[in-house]
């Protein structure tokens, strides 16, 4: 597996704003790390039974956890306090596992720490592991190669300092059809050294911000399918002297969904998907993403690349959440 490189100024800086600075959310200087809409009922449900000292620690900058992933196996990306993962647990149920990566020792004391009373509330035990490791380096970590069904990760990503070691290692976790769902911070624009190397900055999830197009194109160059936006906040800094560092730097908080699934040729025709509406919480209507939102009933036409990702992903493969997809009449 590559190298790590030069990452230990990083990785420190990280530890230390997130074990020892950082005492609560209430300490942040940026929205990015609370950014995002309000979560689904049901998860907030979910939340609102989360012992009180993980949800105290969380941050985050959106609400990358699918409905409808019961009995699915799940890996969280800097999993931290755990809230997500404690969310997970309780959406997978006790047929399917969860299991959390994070290099913090205080995050990860606060993670596991409150299990056994989580178990209590659901009723049993949860599949909910928290491990010390990298995010790139997932194989040391224990996370064996096509294992994991849904990879999540909320504002985490950015900190890397080595981003597409992540993506590399997530790939290679998935099982075929599996997905990486999560939310993180993007920039519109390269960002200078400066800012890239703010310890307060990068702690904040500013600093390691992407460009959206580098992006989009690394993950596809890695074999995922094109990245699929789900949604899309602005988020503000609120410290003058931070404000003056990224000058006219816009940042957002974006939900991306990255599939492994099979990525069909250009210009291979249209077909005919049809929602089922077996997904819990998504009854009426199923927003795969911000351009293909599948009413119940109603026949909707979809590419070659959205027919791949609704026939051959996890969202079809348990569940038979879709009609089989037919070709258009073109």
């Amino acid at each position: 597996m590559a190298s790590l490189g030069d990452s230990t100024t990083v990785y420190s800086s990280v530890k230390d704003y997130y074990g020892k600075v950082l005492e609560s959310s209430k300490d942040l200087k940026t929205s990015a790390c609370t950014a995002g809409s309000a979560p689904h009922p049901i998860v907030r449900k979910i939340i609102s039974t989360i012992p009180s000292a993980v949800n105290d620690k969380f941050y985050g900058c959106g609400n990358p956890i699918p409905l409808g992933i019961e009995g699915k196996d799940v890996l969280d990306l800097g999993s931290g306090s755990g809230r997500d993962c404690y969310v997970a647990a309780a959406l997978v149920g006790p047929n399917g596992s969860v299991t959390g990566v994070d290099m913090t020792d205080e995050q990860l004391q606060t993670a596991r720490g409150n299990v056994e009373e989580f178990g209590k509330t659901l009723g049993y035990a949860p599949k909910l592991n928290f491990v010390t490791g990298y995010i790139e380096m997932l194989q040391q970590a224990g996370i064996a190669s096509s294992s994991i069904d849904v990879c999540i990760s909320n504002c985490v990503i950015n900190l890397s300092p080595n981003k597409k070691l992540v993506l590399e290692g997530v790939y290679q976790a998935l099982r075929n059809g599996g997905e990486l769902y999560f939310s993180d911070v993007y920039a519109d624009r390269q960002l200078p050294d400066s800012v890239r190397t703010h310890d307060v900055l990068l702690g904040e999830c500013i600093g390691g911000a992407l460009y959206t197009k580098e992006f989009e194109q690394m993950a596809v160059d890695i074999g995922f399918a094109r990245p699929r936006v789900l949604s899309v906040g602005h988020i503000a800094i609120h410290d003058s002297e931070l404000k003056a560092l990224v000058s006219d730097a816009k940042f957002y908080s974006i939900t991306y969904r990255l599939f492994k699934v099979q990525v069909p040729q250009a210009n291979s025709g249209a077909f005919v998907a049809e929602y089922l509406g077996t997904i819990e919480g998504h009854e009426s209507k199923y927003e795969l993403d911000v351009d293909h939102v599948l009413v119940k009933g109603e026949p909707t036409q979809v590419d070659a690349a959205t027919a791949s990702v609704l026939s051959s992903s996890w969202l079809s493969s348990r569940y038979g959440q879709f009609k089989q997809l037919l070709r258009s009449q073109e």
